[in-house]
């Protein structure tokens, strides 16, 4: 098959890529497809079948690939013009046809490349005028902080564009005329041989040239194209690598003068390092990108359906049609779709390089070279720009971005790659011919034959570079749309996120006996907005789901349950969302119950503190109370003054329950009498004498108002609530076996729970003393030393504590969520009680609930006695030291056959008032499950 034909197949191959794409764009806008809604694709195929002619009689030797993937590459570019711009798309095509036809008009003028050697110094003057030339006054003009466009009236023009073509003629017939000049190094400096200073010249000329352009038109990108074109084109004629470490250090020399000398590259370098730093502001345009490129997933979200290319009001990218094209491309066709598309670069750098190794002559070769080098660096470039690999640059997409100028330049490279490959002789002949590269004199024919196998190696290093570039662009999609996107997507100040969340009906949160939480309530203009019906009833848990703010609570763990992306109920809720069917959300049924939830919040109605009801056979939370609550309704508000710092001493959002450390007093008794029972260092009738003060590792250690029990059982001295006893059998335990015991009901561990759940804390047993080893088993934290003091414990730890007690020494998992159920109320997660550890074994926890009967019968814990149903409990107290104490009471009931533990946190409470508070918890938990 001739070269053209494969041309002309190749071309019908790439024709569905555009078709399918406008399509796609075609049904998303609720259209039918026909020839008259398709005109543009077809339009654009048959602009490149013309051009296909005119290369079969102007060009029949050129590379058959280069065409086809300029077609897709453009369609691809129309295309996604036509998505996101829709009323330049017009314009946008007209350049495309201009474009192909100033292609034909270089096939038909440029007959032969190495006749332009002949000009190379006009050419690089022209090219330096035009390069300069928008720093001219009047027709001078700046856009997007870059001094690149000469405008007549309202038509604008970048020549930097055309200038890059012409400064690339000028270094190829530059590289072939003094290619042997360049690759002798005469110049000896030390035992080392350099190029001497006049072969140095011109990549000193270049590195100026280069600065200069950064200094006065503020183009980062245009300067790096055109140094780096220079040093790939350099290299390849001359092999030496020394080349490519003088231009590295000039480069890096540059950059750090350019940084210290102009604050816009440090803005650049700033946003690159940190966008998110300044994310409405300088660094919005680059954060926008990245959002759209975290959407894009694996599939993308659809033609014509992603928001980066939509308005910016609606989550869209500033200039998404020119500069920042690709992360809609990202966006919408995912990351299969966006790596094809360098794919398709990589496959025309692959072309360009064969061009030059087959051309006829040096001039050829370094031309393809150089050429092919601008569209593949600019594609790096921008690409790498928007996906934060490399600082970001203002340059074009070849192809593909909007823009006439660009689109100009880029068929003319087409154009002259095609006459390049036309003028080679092929592999096989040439390197039988005379006067190719490296042929000199009477020996043409050998130095042809060792010039074209040099080549040949260079050019292999350099599409080497060429695949690792593109290598790397696609590990960094990869990162960026699959490792980092859930990160990204679920940042609080996501706007992509925000403007989806508000068109997704999130799930309901519920109570498990029916009470609704939170819903999403459809609004005239198909949005959802997220309701709070309820008011304070289990706030803390619900949390909160904001545009603004994020989430938290369960609406922040069940994220992904609540948007109906996560515990499918059925194959179907699973095709859904693989395909990007947008569904109502799973709907989050908890373990809270509301009459229990209502009954700790009214226990701790004007008072600051914290409750939690269990079940201990299941680890099912019944309650989980804070106080002083809020308004879920009011969430906003009550944010908003926090942030920006005008709530006051204000702790309403602040979750006692789990988050909050306490001293635990004398509620950690039940661990120390734990330890003491189950290793046999005391029994329940084990005598101690109980003074009101005692010293314990010369320091004393006092009962509450220093009261005297005389000789007592440690069984009383629970009862009672004696810190003497309690102290003396914590140093009978020693300072390892307390902590070890507190571990073992979780202490020192970050327990997993569904909302954020504050480590409870023990010392280091080797740094604990044994005065602290007393007041520690008492429940007070007074140790001063590298590891925290401790027991510090949140309401939560010594209500699993009194759990773990109440089933028979078996620490259970904690959760709050009985049930997920999709929209069709089908069943998608069940939870399945697990056991985290045994604390301690079954006849010590038996023994222990038998004393702990006593406090409420005989002791401390009166006020949490009920009517026909036995109690056993703990109280506690700790002394604040400013007067006034912290209240707490652990119960479980009934207490032969516990179903509910109740644990609660009073601070400043008045005595008593923890297992007044425990009462009517336990009492409405008792009543709702049936043990009253």
């Amino acid at each position: 098959m001739t070269r053209r034909n494969i041309e002309l197949l190749l071309l019908v191959i790439a024709s569905p890529i555009v078709i399918v794409l406008f399509a796609m764009l075609v049904v998303t806008g609720g259209q039918e497809l026909s020839f008259t809604t398709l005109g543009v694709p077809l339009g654009i195929f048959a602009a490149f079948i013309a051009a296909h002619i005119a290369v079969r009689f102007l060009a029949p030797a050129a590379d058959p690939a280069i065409l086809p993937i300029t077609f897709a590459l453009s369609g691809i570019g129309i295309a996604f013009v036509t998505r996101i711009l829709p009323d330049k798309a017009v314009n946008q095509l007209i350049w495309l046809f201009l474009a192909v036809g100033v292609m034909i008009v270089v096939l038909a003028v440029v007959r032969n490349l190495d006749k332009l050697a002949n000009y190379k110094y006009t050419l690089m003057v022209l090219g330096i005028l035009l390069l300069l030339a928008p720093m001219l006054p009047v027709i001078g003009y700046e856009s997007g902080g870059g001094q690149l466009w000469l405008k007549f009236g309202s038509f604008t023009f970048q020549p930097g564009e055309i200038a890059k073509i012409l400064i690339v003629f000028f270094i190829a017939a530059y590289l072939a005329a003094n290619r042997e000049m360049l690759s002798v190094f005469t110049w000896k400096v030390g035992p080392l041989w350099l190029p001497s200073p006049a072969t140095l010249l011109p990549l000193f000329v270049m590195w100026a040239l280069a600065f200069v352009v950064v200094v006065l038109e503020k183009d980062l990108g245009l300067a790096l194209v055109l140094f780096s074109v220079f040093v790939i084109m350099l290299y390849v004629a001359t092999g030496k690598k020394l080349y490519l470490v003088v231009s590295i250090g000039l480069a890096a020399i540059a950059a750090v003068a350019l940084y210290g000398m102009m604050g816009h590259v440090q803005a650049r370098v700033a946003i690159w390092l940190d966008p998110f730093a300044d994310a409405q502001g300088a660094g919005f345009q680059l954060v926008q990108s990245i959002y759209s490129i975290a959407d894009g997933d694996l599939f993308g979200q659809g033609i014509g359906r992603g928001m980066g290319g939509n308005p910016i009001a609606e989550g869209g990218i500033p200039v998404a049609e020119s500069d920042f094209i690709f992360p809609v491309i990202a966006e919408e066709t995912g990351l299969l779709g966006a790596a094809g598309v360098l794919l398709l670069y990589l496959c025309f750098a692959i072309r360009g390089v064969v061009t030059a190794a087959r051309a006829k002559s040096d001039v050829s070769s370094f031309t393809a070279v150089g050429l092919t080098s601008i569209i593949v660096l600019q594609a790096f470039i921008i690409v790498g720009g928007v996906t934060r690999l490399i600082p970001l640059t203002g340059i074009t997409l070849p192809f593909i971005s909007q823009g006439g100028s660009s689109l100009i330049a880029s068929f003319i490279i087409v154009g002259c790659l095609l006459r390049c490959g036309d003028e080679g002789t092929g592999v096989g002949s040439e390197m039988r011919q005379t006067g190719a590269i490296g042929a000199h004199g009477a020996h043409g024919a050998t130095d042809s034959v060792l010039g074209r196998v040099a080549l040949g190696r260079r050019l292999t290093g350099t599409m080497m570079i060429y695949s690792v570039l593109f290598a790397v662009l696609v590990a960094n999609l990869t990162y960026l749309m699959i490792i980092k996107a859930p990160e990204y997507q679920n940042m609080p100040a996501n706007n992509h996120t925000m403007v989806r969340e508000a068109k997704m009906e999130r799930g309901t949160i519920s109570t498990v006996d029916g009470t609704v939480l939170a819903q999403s309530v459809r609004q005239d203009d198909g949005s959802y907005v997220r309701e709070y019906p309820a008011g304070t009833l289990a706030a803390h848990v619900v949390g909160y789901a904001s545009e603004r703010f994020g989430t938290a609570g369960i609406e922040a763990a069940y994220n992904d349950t609540l948007r109906g992306e996560q515990n499918f109920a059925s194959f179907t809720d699973v095709v859904n969302s693989l395909a990007g069917i947008q569904v109502k959300g799973n709907d989050v049924v908890l373990t809270i119950d509301s009459r229990i939830q209502e009954a700790a919040q009214n226990a701790l109605a004007g008072q600051v503190g914290a409750v939690v009801a269990m079940n201990p056979e299941t680890g099912a939370v019944y309650a989980l109370a804070s106080s002083p609550t809020y308004d879920a309704a009011d969430y906003e508000a009550l944010l908003t003054a926090a942030a920006e710092g005008n709530s006051g001493d204000s702790s309403e959002l602040f979750n006692r329950a789990t988050q909050a450390l306490y001293a635990p007093g004398s509620t950690f008794k039940m661990v120390t009498l734990a330890a003491a029972l189950q290793d046999g260092i005391a029994k329940a009738d084990s005598e101690y004498d109980s003074p009101g003060e005692m010293d314990i590792g010369n320091a004393p250690v006092t009962n509450v108002k220093k009261r005297d029990y005389g000789k007592i059982t440690l069984e009383q001295a629970l009862w009672y609530s004696s810190n003497t006893v309690f102290g003396q059998v914590g140093v009978q335990l020693g300072a390892d076996l307390l902590v070890n015991m507190a571990c073992s009901f979780g202490f020192n561990e970050q327990l997993s729970f569904d909302l954020p759940l504050a480590m409870s804390l023990m010392p280091d047993p080797a740094e604990m003393t044994e005065w602290e080893t007393a007041w520690a088993a008492c429940g007070e934290p007074v140790g001063e030393h590298e590891s925290p003091a401790g027991p510090q414990a949140t309401v939560m730890q010594m209500a699993l504590v009194g759990c773990a007690i109440a089933n028979e020494g078996a620490l259970m998992q904690p959760y709050l969520v009985d049930g997920i159920y999709n929209a069709n109320g089908e069943r998608g997660f069940s939870p399945i009680p697990v056991k985290l550890k045994q604390a301690i074994d079954a006849a010590t926890a038996q023994e222990e609930i038998e004393i702990m009967k006593g406090v409420v019968t005989e002791g401390t814990g009166g006020k949490a006695a009920i009517d026909g149903v036995a109690v056993a409990g703990k109280t506690g107290t700790h002394e604040r030291g400013d007067g006034d104490d912290d209240s707490w009471f652990v119960g479980l009931a009934p207490a032969d056959d516990p179903k509910v533990v109740v644990a609660v946190a009073i601070e400043r409470g008045e005595s008593g008032a923890g297992a007044a508070a425990a009462h009517d918890v336990l009492e409405t938990a008792l009543e709702v499950t049936g043990a009253l």
